[in-house]
Formats: structure tokens, sequence, C-alpha cells
């Protein structure tokens, strides 16, 4: 049985009259239950009041959400959907949806934003850790926030690794929709953890803000934020 979990209303087709949004989906485990399957979102026409469906690629999760806003400056919404996963690493699902002239077309992936954008993490000496994108970027984390009893477990007394260590970036675990500008156009902040020995051992944050520049989004700030 399908439930509505979230509506909303806006102009997404570009007519300029106001679309009806549901966010629908089942709940196999119960109505208390936040895990939600076969996730699907129905827009109808507000001109004509066909409706349509959006099936998202990974369609089951926790909480899931829509958001509509400008994201490209065409001054009509798109759709932002957010899926907990529910993983460990605290991953989520993101599809952001035009759906100009009744046409869905994805214009944010997080798999595709997964994959374009990778990263290495290395411990090194003297109680730092690298973390390094792709495009050569790198970004270097002094961990001795991390404690007396954490340092010993890893360095020598002079600060040398007593093995080589490598870590890992976790893929998105946070997508939200920032208007930058002020403007009434937004763009995407989005989040990802660093992981150092295993998952529960966070090292921080890679934060990176995000516009679209007529194809894609792409960066235009990003910083590496530590674990208070």
């Amino acid at each position: 049985m399908y439930y509505i979990l979230e509506f909303q209303q806006g102009d997404v087709n570009g007519d300029s009259i106001i679309d009806n949004i549901y966010l629908v989906g089942e709940k196999p485990y119960g109505l208390e239950s936040p895990f939600v399957n076969n996730i699907a979102i129905l827009i109808q026409d507000g001109r004509t009041k066909a409706t349509y469906r959006v099936l998202p690629k990974e369609n089951a999760g926790y909480n899931p959400t829509i958001f509509l806003g400008d994201f490209t400056g065409d001054q009509q919404n798109e759709i932002l959907l957010s899926i907990d996963s529910g993983g460990s690493g605290g991953y989520a699902f993101y599809y952001l949806y035009s759906f100009t002239n009744n046409n869905p077309t994805i214009l944010f992936d997080h798999e595709t934003y997964n994959q374009e954008y990778t990263y290495t993490v290395t411990y090194k000496d003297n109680y730092q850790v690298d973390v390094v994108e792709n495009s050569g970027k790198t970004y270097t984390i002094d961990i001795k926030y991390k404690g007396s009893e954490y340092l010993n477990e890893i360095y020598d007394a002079n600060g040398k690794l007593k093995q080589p260590i490598e870590g890992w970036v976790n893929p998105l675990g946070g997508l939200y929709p920032v208007d930058f500008q002020r403007d009434g156009i937004y763009g995407l902040y989005a989040s990802r953890g660093i992981a150092g020995r295993y998952n529960a051992d966070g090292l921080g944050y890679v934060q990176t803000s995000l516009e679209w520049n007529g194809t894609k989004f792409v960066p235009f700030f990003q910083t590496v934020g530590i674990l208070g």
C-alpha cells in the first residue's frame, strides 16, 4: 500500500501554473517505521491534471524528503529528493530533477558525484593526515586533537608511524540546498565524511559548495573540517 509521505506545490514544468508534487512510498514495517521502499515522486500538472511518475534508481531507505527550489536560474522549481541509506557510513541518496515541459531530467545524481570526486586518505608522520582529491588538491589534517591514547596506538614516541595507514572518504552523507547569493537561486552544499582506520574513526568532513554552470553542478568553494 502506498502512502503520501510529503506534499509540495510549485511550478515545476515551466508553464507558470502551480503543480502538485507528491512523495509516495510503501511502509513494509508499519507506519511508525522510518523505512520506506518503492519510493516515487508523483507530479500532477496543474493545468491538465495529468499525473506523471518519477522513479529514482535507489528507491528504498529512511526518511525520504523533497525540496522545491530554483537551482538553475530558469525561474521555475526543480525537485531535490533526499533518502537516507541507513548504512554505517552515514551516506545517503540524492537526486535533483528538472521537470521542464513535463519531461524529467536528472541534474544531480549522488552516484555520479561520488564517482567523479574521489580521494585518498594517508596518515603521515608527525600526527598528520593528507586528504588528496583526484584533481590533485591536497588538504592536511593535524590529528593531535584526537588525544594521546589515540596517537600512541599508531605513532612512536618520535611521532613516526608504526605502520602505514590508509583511510577513505565516504560517499555523500549530506546534500543541502543553499541560496549562497541570496538571489532566489539555490546551489548545493555537499558533505562527505573522512574515515581513518575504520568508519567510526571519524577525522572530519570534505565540504563542497556547488553551483549550476549551465550544464552540471561544479564546485566553487571547498574546505575540510575536523570533528570537534
